[in-house]
């Protein structure tokens, strides 16, 4: 069995979010990854909560299939041990505030000196070029800015950060895509390249039709609650015991759904005929469509909706979403060994290619738990030569 990405080696020198993601999905998809971290603290979320036996949970989360090797890049010894990995590895990823890799100089014009076929990619909160390149930014602020919380909320309520750190998982996956994309040029061209990634423009990008609906309208479009701002009916109901997920996304699905609630009228009345005329007039078709659904049990809806063939489902907390049959079944809930902790559950790899094997391969190291390992494969140092860098304050 191969991997896609096992002839890829990966310099991985970010940190909590959005880099790490990135470097996850190249892991996991194979990619040989040193997660490069300060001695003595490491990646700023391994102080994040919470916590099994002192290890951090959200860490571990992010930062399975990867060797941990620390240097104090403020050592100069440490710097030239930098420059001979990126003489070894294809791609480096830093997701530091610009600016940052040129003070230490290590900026992508010295490296791709070294290293003709590096593939920098960086990812940071507004991109390394543009007004607010020097800026710092969280996820917050990026959801804030991109647009993302204006149209996310309760219909006539407050803008509303999205729970997940979206900003950051999008940032991570573009810069992966953009790393990947860069490997295939390189393969044709020879040389490598530099991916510079924005948290913003990752957030604009992914704003859907809602740019799209402000150019047509010139109206900034608002929060919807659960309601698809053009789709109709798409969206939960109350049931006799609870809520359930429709998505009728077409007029054959909008047939079938009436007939299977019991108002077969509808499909033929001229003000639903259509999903335009839906949208319309959602505020005359929504009551109807909501007194049909109180007459059953969530449960009994579920059913009744799959059989029916429309698209549905419950509203599932976390803990039942971590028990479905269909995520258990795809393998998306994995235990994995841990050096210290023992078993530990992990979201499993969504990705699923044939003849490639999705389970984890290794849980989050400790810090610098392969300092020793990545000196002497990549670099030939012994024992000896190692130690003397612990007590040198290099490692």
């Amino acid at each position: 069995m191969h991997y896609p990405l096992e002839n890829i080696k990966v310099l991985d020198m970010t940190r909590v979010l959005a880099g790490p993601y990135c470097t996850m999905v190249l892991a996991d998809l194979g990619a040989e990854v040193i997660k490069l971290e300060s001695p003595g603290t490491g990646d700023d979320s391994r102080a994040f909560g919470p916590y099994i036996e002192d290890e951090s949970a959200y860490f571990m989360s992010l930062n399975r299939n990867k060797e941990s090797f620390t240097l104090n890049l403020k050592n100069d010894k440490a710097k030239e041990i930098f420059k001979e990995l990126i003489k070894k590895v294809d791609v480096v990823v830093e997701n530091f505030k610009p600016g940052t890799m040129e003070k230490l100089g290590l900026g992508y014009d010295v490296l791709k000196e070294l290293n003709p076929q590096l593939i920098y990619a960086a990812s940071s909160g507004f991109g390394h070029t543009g007004p607010y390149s020097d800026r710092p930014a969280y996820d917050g602020v990026i959801q804030a800015m991109g647009g993302i919380m204006s149209i996310t909320g309760q219909k006539g309520g407050e803008p509303t950060r999205v729970g997940p750190s979206v900003a950051d998982i999008f940032s991570g996956l573009f810069t992966a895509i953009g790393i990947l994309s860069s490997i295939n040029k390189r393969s044709f061209t020879g040389v490598g390249a530099k991916v510079d990634v924005s948290m913003l423009d990752c957030q604009v990008g992914i704003l859907e039709n809602a740019i799209a609906r402000y150019f047509v309208t010139g109206n900034s479009p608002k929060p919807e609650g659960n309601k698809h701002a053009s789709i109709v009916p798409f969206e939960p109901f109350d049931t006799s015991d609870g809520k359930i997920m429709v998505a009728a996304g077409n007029d054959k699905l909008f047939g079938y759904f009436c007939n299977l609630i019991g108002t077969p009228e509808l499909i033929k009345d001229e003000r639903f005929a259509t999903n335009p005329m839906r949208n319309k007039n959602y505020d005359a078709l929504r009551p109807l469509i909501a007194e049909q659904m109180l007459k059953r049990s969530t449960a009994e809806w579920k059913v009744a909706l799959i059989e029916a063939g429309v698209p549905s489902g419950p509203i599932n907390n976390v803990e039942m979403v971590v028990t479905d049959e269909q995520v258990l079944f795809r393998n998306m809930i994995q235990e994995v060994h841990h050096p210290k902790i023992g078993m530990s559950h992990l979201p499993g790899i969504p990705i699923k290619i044939s003849g490639v094997d999705d389970n984890i391969r290794f849980a989050a190291p400790m810090l610098g738990q392969h300092n020793e390992k990545i000196l002497s494969e990549y670099l030939g140092y012994s024992k000896e030569e190692v130690d003397k860098l612990k007590e040198g304050g290099v490692l």
